[in-house]
């Protein structure tokens, strides 16, 4: 979502690293006297993975009697980090996330909460700004997985008199023909050039970090570390649809062993992840559920598991930096990457990889406020070989390649489900109800079965499903996809606490005892060809269907171990009933904001106005 969420202007105050203090014993204050708690720092700007000091004074004296927390609205505690009972704030490796208000993500800022432990409604608070060296200015030859874009994408508004720039991730260093390029997207690589109605100036400078991270969107600070090389002309797609650019690298100013930020299998003294590079060659395929990392310019270190694979999408672009003029581009055979909080605005670019080799999988393009899109690497390496030069990843030559350990760090940040709650109407679980009731016995007559029960399906959390509650690793006796219109789901479990027909509490109370599943399960290769078989057939009439962005293939959630094929909506746009079968294949509905790339609608404010003889202000704005 290049530009689509809005980063400080330059005037905002910097947030500075705060300085921790001697703890003493709580002061003993007079009866019924207010309890008042202040936290030091107030505010703290502290990298991934490092660690913050906090104190904290209750009625103006030190105090070690207080319970500290950290949180993040919307996120809990595990996006936020971890603090310890002394004060000890360890950043995590994302930077959090919150929605940016236009159907992206945007990241934020962590709370560190000191609570009295004499007076639990007194507290204090402190101001986190979790933020990944991804974006600094680098001296030398750089690392990856780092702030870069194109010297020359900015816009200036005489009118307004501010000053539009954009950047995104420089991803991942690839060879062809003995040189070296950086790898990263179209829409971060190339600028949008007005004249021609297309992105794209070859010979074009390439700098570190991106004009989004520089205090005057000018490159003062940055130094060149390539030049526009080839790229993937988006607005006249021909053969295989890639968002991708390449850019030579300038002798002496990349790493030339392509290590990228936090993507090491080791950790520092101060157990912060080092870089480390890919797993060389050409990349593995995703497959559904498999565990995945990037680590790019706004969050950093994320971590989470392809959602859906075989992803035809529809994805909206801007026409340049700042400008709200967009067009559309189609893309098949996309991989999806579950959870919002796996990208923002800034982290385009970035090369996804395997949690367990730090193989290439797919390059980041695209987000909504749900999830994040890529394209296959093999695609991308596909269209950039050429005169017989084939293109590999520069990076780790061993043969197994190795584990991103930023990804089983204690701080790591979660793959927290983003799946919709449930909002059945209370005359669609009715109608449920009465289906099982009327074929209550024979649905009992299954001997895995302890109880029939109704609740929310989860493969559309919008319906209703008759849920079968089952004995765990028994065989399955042909259990019904889906009875009379009505989508059925397994709970597996031991020993249920009832039996027989359930009412809807009944069966919410059998569920709470078993907890919510992931997000996304395995799926065999027999499935996957039985789903893909489907999907082909099916493709291309549900991506013309109103309101439906994306066709692909995933697990179905409410029957373990089969595959489903994934159909995602835009959130508040009218669509078809979806049925719960097609073809014998289970469906499973994902609504989210639209899927955005390249240069979003960034709009002036007055915040920083000044007259025009004056410097104008710029607005930073980033890539996702």
């Amino acid at each position: 979502m290049r530009c689509a969420s809005l980063l400080a202007l330059s005037c905002v105050p910097v947030l500075l690293w705060g300085c921790g203090g001697s703890s003493h014993t709580t002061p003993v204050v007079p009866s019924g006297a207010p309890t008042t708690v202040t936290v030091s720092p107030s505010t703290a700007t502290v990298p991934d993975f490092a660690t913050q000091q906090f104190t904290a004074s209750v009625n103006g004296s030190p105090s070690t009697a207080v319970t500290w927390q950290v949180s993040v609205a919307g996120g809990g505690q595990a996006a936020a980090g971890f603090i310890s009972a002394s004060g000890l704030y360890v950043a995590p490796g994302g930077v959090p996330t919150k929605s940016d208000g236009k159907g992206g993500t945007a990241t934020t800022n962590v709370t560190v909460t000191a609570v009295s432990q004499a007076n639990a409604a007194a507290s204090g608070t402190a101001t986190v700004t979790v933020q990944p060296v991804n974006e600094q200015a680098q001296p030398g030859a750089i690392e990856l997985g780092t702030s870069g874009g194109n010297a020359l994408d900015s816009t200036t508004n005489t009118a307004t008199h501010t000053i539009t720039c954009c950047g995104g991730t420089l991803g991942s260093l690839v060879s062809r023909g003995g040189l070296q390029y950086i790898l990263s997207n179209t829409h971060v690589l190339a600028r949008y050039v007005s004249t021609s109605n297309t992105f794209g100036q070859t010979g074009d400078s390439i700098v570190q970090p991106g004009l989004v991270d520089t205090a005057t969107c000018t490159t003062s600070g940055t130094h060149t570390v390539g030049s526009l090389s080839a790229l993937y002309h988006l607005e006249t797609p021909t053969g295989t649809t890639i968002d991708a650019a390449i850019a030579q690298v300038a002798p002496g100013n990349v790493d030339p062993t392509g290590n990228i930020f936090y993507l090491g299998s080791t950790t520092d003294a101060n157990g912060i992840p080092v870089p480390g590079a890919p797993h060389q060659g050409i990349g593995i395929a995703a497959t559904v559920g498999m565990p995945v990392a990037k680590s790019g310019r706004a969050t950093g270190l994320t971590c989470s598991t392809v959602l859906s694979i075989v992803l035809s999408t529809s994805v909206q672009y801007h026409k340049g930096c700042g400008s709200s003029a967009t067009f559309t581009v189609n893309y098949t055979n996309q991989v999806q990457v579950a959870n919002g909080s796996f990208s923002a605005a800034g982290d385009s670019g970035s090369l996804i990889v395997s949690q367990s080799g730090a193989d290439p999988v797919a390059l980041l393009y695209a987000g909504s406020d749900m999830d994040t899109v890529g394209n296959p690497v093999g695609d991308v390496l596909n269209f950039f070989a050429s005169g017989g030069n084939n293109v590999t990843f520069v990076g780790d030559a061993s043969p197994t390649g190795h584990q991103v350990i930023g990804c089983s760090l204690p701080n790591k940040p979660a793959s927290v489900s983003t799946q919709a709650a449930a909002t059945v109407a209370p005359e669609v679980l009715r109608e449920a109800v009465a289906v099982r009731d009327a074929r209550g016995p024979e649905l009992l007559a299954h001997p895995e079965v302890q109880a029939v029960g109704v609740g929310a399906s989860r493969d559309n959390p919008n319906e209703a499903a008759i849920l079968f509650f089952v004995t765990a690793g028994q065989s399955r006796t042909n259990i019904p996809m889906q009875v009379d219109g009505v989508r059925t789901r397994i709970v597996e479990g031991q020993l249920f606490a009832r039996r027989g027909a359930l009412t809807v509490a009944e069966s919410a109370q059998l569920e709470q005892s078993v907890g919510v599943g992931p997000e996304v399960y395995p799926i065999s290769e027999a499935e996957l060809a039985r789903a893909k078989a489907v999907h082909a057939a099916h493709v291309e009439g549900l991506m013309t269907e109103p309101g439906v962005q994306g066709v692909g293939i995933s697990s179905s959630l409410d029957a373990p171990g089969e595959a489903a094929l994934m159909i995602i909506l835009v959130r508040g746009v009218a669509h078809n009933p979806i049925p719960p079968l097609i073809d014998g294949l289970r469906t499973r509905v994902r609504e989210s904001s639209r899927f955005v790339a390249g240069s979003g609608d960034a709009r002036p404010t007055g915040a920083c106005a000044v007259p025009a003889s004056k410097p104008l202000p710029h607005k930073p704005t980033a890539s996702n």
